[in-house]
């Protein structure tokens, strides 16, 4: 498939009338937890204001339009792969399989599928096999990518939130996940638990240590 760097609404009318979901990934880069990844069907009769890349959104502004996203969407889903998948896939095959997930968990089919980024995995539904389309900083310019950005990001977020209650000496609820030195401080501390994923180097070295 060819990759579009920007599409409007009118570009995607060239080449579908039908359904349309949105696809994102969060959490490529931590070093703990599952890669989230989100598909996202938005409702053309029920547009949300507002959305943007995730990243580029306050916390309460992604909280906010999480909820109204969850309102308004005619489908959405939530996939993801776990620390183990993804030490034995590595993290790309397993943030491609994240996202196939997310597509067929979804519970209406897709005509085309807009993913975030430079690729883009086969997606099936119910059997058939969806036309998809990969589009770099596709979450700060389509819409439905820009809901997918955001139900995966405040999903993975909350998920850091609980793992910093259940094990406060790591500080998650800061930096979820990622590889600061506060982390490397906690784990040289600490150790490292089941949801590490071991294969990446800071925690494969820690382990070998």
């Amino acid at each position: 498939m060819a990759v579009f760097k920007t599409l409007t609404d009118a570009d995607i009318a060239t080449f579908s009338t039908g359904l349309v979901a949105g696809v994102d990934e969060v959490g490529r880069g931590p070093l703990v937890g599952d890669v989230v990844t989100a598909a996202v069907i938005l409702d053309p009769n029920r547009p949300i204001a507002g959305l943007n890349d995730s990243k580029k959104l306050s916390e309460k502004r992604r909280e906010a339009l999480f909820d109204e996203i969850c309102e308004k969407a005619l489908s959405y889903h939530v996939g993801r792969a776990t620390p183990a998948e993804i030490d034995e896939l590595n993290i790309l095959h397993a943030t491609m399989l994240a996202m196939q997930r997310a597509v067929a968990g979804l519970v209406l089919t897709p005509e085309l599928v807009l993913v975030d980024g430079n690729r883009s995995p086969a997606f099936t539904h119910q059997g058939l096999s969806l036309m998809s389309h990969s589009i770099v900083k596709g979450d700060g310019l389509i819409a439905s990518i820009s809901a997918a950005s955001i139900i995966a990001k405040v999903t993975r977020d909350r998920e850091m939130d609980a793992l910093d209650a259940a094990y406060p000496q790591y500080g998650f609820a800061k930096h979820k996940g990622y590889p600061t030195k506060a982390h490397f401080d906690a784990i040289a501390e600490h150790g490292v638990f089941d949801q590490y994923r071991k294969s990446f180097k800071p925690v494969k070295a820690l382990l070998e240590r």
